[in-house]
């Protein structure tokens, strides 16, 4: 990840290429695998339940925006102008491919217009759009988080609270609360605040290395068992009630590992380390592009190739059907997404007010630096 002042992030572009493909994968197994039971491996559960991809990405934008603005004054005009300029040209060129999708198809486009005003508060947005509808409320939110946060370090921990107080009390009066939980900020709020939260208290996570890995290890468990139960497409009975802590359990876990991760490790210049920092890169093209792709893959493998009903065949194929989204998401992010990069500007403020030289300093970076952030 590299910010709009020049810096760059390589380890969390590790973490963006790993939920890149837990999206992707969830979204491939489940073309030709029934959604029953969970797989013996039990940490595969995290690719059969991929969506979880998704909370991860927000505990990756909660935790980057808190580093990326700590102890730092910022014009939020100029926040506002740049994550439009990083995610609007994709997103408009998605927008577009739907609806061409559409009327090649046949079906009128008015009540697809329509759901594309409608995407500014409710998540109808296509392709994974929805969840930049999320990103779009949190930004909304971030500069009273960050200014309270600053005055009482406990701050997010508490707004997490009052979030999971609002899934309970909504549950008790409509007795479901997973649509809202995994598909508005209601329920993702909780990621975007445990990133901050553990950003804020880093030094706790720093080379914790039995603490990271036993998370990892519960996590892991902890889903392999709602997998086991039917996951996300589980039995209401069952699950219903678990929805209301789910995000905050992904949350936490994402947090932590994130965090230490960012902390404990300096990615090397190895081959490996690049090729998944560049993964990273192109990870919000290939988020949004797959979905045109994956589903084209599975039909000819299933009537031309072999049977990939079987989930570990399935998860397989997966991994060549990632690899060829790579190119597809380095030619999205080269002619699509960069061209527009230079046109952010800095949103950081100068150390010393009428600084005139530190201002141009920081305005240079800005058109100069390209990345995600």
């Amino acid at each position: 990840m590299k910010s709009s002042d020049g810096k760059y992030f390589p380890a969390l572009d590790h973490v963006r290429a790993v939920a890149a493909f837990m999206v992707f994968a969830w979204h491939f197994v489940h073309g030709p695998v029934p959604l029953e039971g969970a797989p013996l491996i039990f940490p595969l559960a995290l690719l059969d339940e991929g969506h979880t991809g998704v909370s991860l990405f927000m505990v990756l934008s909660g935790y980057l925006f808190a580093k990326l603005l700590d102890g730092r004054a910022i014009t939020y005009r100029l926040f506002f102008w740049n994550r439009f300029i990083r995610l609007a040209p994709l997103l408009l060129f998605v927008f577009f491919l739907t609806g061409l999708q559409q009327t090649l198809e046949g079906d009128p486009l008015q009540p697809y217009l329509t759901e594309l005003i409608e995407g500014f508060i409710y998540p109808t947005w296509p392709s994974g759009g929805w969840s930049i509808t999320i990103e779009m409320h949190f930004y909304i939110l971030l500069p009273f988080l960050l200014y309270f946060t600053r005055r009482w370090k406990p701050t997010p921990l508490v707004a997490l609270a009052f979030a999971v107080a609002l899934r309970s009390i909504i549950f008790a009066f409509n007795g479901s609360v997973e649509h809202l939980a995994y598909m508005t900020i209601a329920g993702h709020i909780d990621q975007f605040l445990m990133g901050i939260a553990a950003f804020n208290y880093r030094d706790n996570f720093k080379n914790n290395h039995w603490l990271a890995a036993f998370v990892a290890t519960a996590f892991c468990a902890f889903w392999w068992w709602l997998d086991e139960f039917g996951g996300y497409y589980g039995r209401p009975n069952q699950l219903g009630a678990l929805w209301i802590i789910i995000p905050t359990v992904e949350a936490v876990c994402y947090s932590i590992i994130v965090t230490y991760y960012d902390n404990s490790f300096s990615p090397s210049d190895s081959k490996m380390s690049w090729a998944l920092a560049k993964i990273g890169t192109y990870s919000y093209s290939i988020y949004l592009l797959h979905i045109f792709f994956y589903a084209h893959m599975i039909f000819f493998l299933q009537n031309h190739v072999m049977d990939i009903s079987n989930f570990y065949v399935a998860v397989c194929w997966a991994v060549v059907g990632f690899s060829l989204m790579i190119p597809i998401g380095y030619l999205s992010y080269r002619f699509i997404e960069e061209p527009f990069l230079g046109l952010r500007r800095s949103y950081i403020k100068p150390a010393k007010v009428g600084d005139a030289q530190t201002f141009k300093k920081v305005q240079e970076q800005s058109v100069s630096s390209k990345g995600h952030a």
